[in-house]
């Protein structure tokens, strides 16, 4: 038996009525309350273009809410490695980890996190450079480690940190390259569950101990919207569920207030689209959290649930949190 741990992603997302400034302040108060309930990191996703998601300059992000946290683990889910070179991340996640020593996770991911034009401006009109992801992780690698002091281009700050990396990825590609690599591989089921299972499959099936790690490592991140009563659950979680129907329908909005219905009621092919997307998602009281997350832990094989958090209202946002922790941070696998 094993303790379960508990992290969380954030997107910084602008509320409606809000603007950039105060989502990221809003992101600050999420780290340093969960921090406080024990989670294990807090990682932040790097997405551009999106004028309702704030998280496009990740590696400043990562610092800022490090400087406003005393121990929590805070990093990237993910870096999109194709977006930047190996060197300039070696050298951005060196200063972090010299400023905040032991704290800092690299989280790196294959697709640009955006759209093809934005992609082709963040790559120079490189577009293949998401072929070369397994050749710029060994790069970057190679970049850190404390043998390196011999060659020609050298990061610093970055060489002979252990900043731990780690494989993100929605598909068995990424689940096969993490086991070859032997890294620790986090699986984005918050939006994209389709091949959770057989993802989980491959990697435990095919990793390879490595000086990193020397036994597979399961990330899972999921959508869990928490409350006092079940109802209030499911009333809340309407913010995330309008939130992707408006993703699937290129109607973006800032994260809104709860609906009575869901935007797409009477709308059956949105509708499945939709509960497709999002079919990791638990929703309810403690109870229900707890019973639901432990059941999907043990099928999945998961060594740390990272969770979403979607909810409008700040005060319930927190508290949403706080029931979350209470259901799995006792709880064992």
């Amino acid at each position: 038996m094993k303790t379960l741990k508990l992290s969380a992603l954030e997107l910084v997302t602008v509320t409606k009525g809000n603007n950039h400034t105060q989502a990221i302040q809003r992101a600050v108060e999420g780290a340093q309350h969960i921090e406080k309930l024990g989670y294990n990191r807090l990682w932040l996703a790097e997405h551009h273009n999106m004028p309702h998601i704030a998280s496009s300059a990740t590696a400043v992000l990562i610092g800022h809410i490090a400087g406003k946290t005393n121990q929590i683990r805070v990093g990237s889910g993910g870096i999109m490695l194709p977006n930047h070179t190996p060197l300039v991340v070696a050298e951005q996640f060196g200063t972090l980890e010299s400023i905040y020593p032991e704290r800092i996770d690299l989280g790196l991911g294959r697709a640009p996190g955006t759209d093809q034009a934005t992609a082709m401006a963040l790559r120079r009109n490189n577009m293949n450079t998401s072929f070369y992801f397994k050749d710029d992780i060994l790069e970057l690698q190679q970049y850190l480690d404390e043998n390196n002091a011999h060659a020609t281009v050298r990061a610093f700050p970055g060489e002979g940190l252990a900043i731990p990396i780690y494989i993100l990825g929605s598909s068995t590609d990424s689940a096969y390259l993490a086991a070859e690599l032997g890294l620790p591989y986090a699986f984005a089921a918050h939006f994209a569950p389709a091949m959770l299972g057989e993802a989980s499959k491959i990697y435990h099936a095919h990793f390879q101990p490595s000086k990193y790690l020397q036994k597979p490592y399961f990330i899972a991140c999921v959508n869990i919207v928490a409350a006092d009563t079940v109802e209030e659950a499911h009333f809340l979680a309407t913010s995330l569920f309008n939130m992707f129907a408006g993703i699937l329908t290129n109607l973006r909005k800032p994260l809104s207030p709860p609906t009575e219905k869901v935007v797409y009621h009477g709308i059956p092919e949105l509708e499945q689209a939709v509960l497709s997307m999002v079919s990791c998602t638990f929703i309810g009281t403690e109870k229900e959290i707890k019973e639901d997350v432990l059941s999907f832990v043990d099928e999945y094989n998961v060594d740390e649930i990272m969770t979403t958090n979607y909810i409008f209202d700040d005060s319930k946002r927190l508290k949403a949190f706080d029931i979350i922790a209470k259901a799995l941070l006792c709880s064992e696998k």
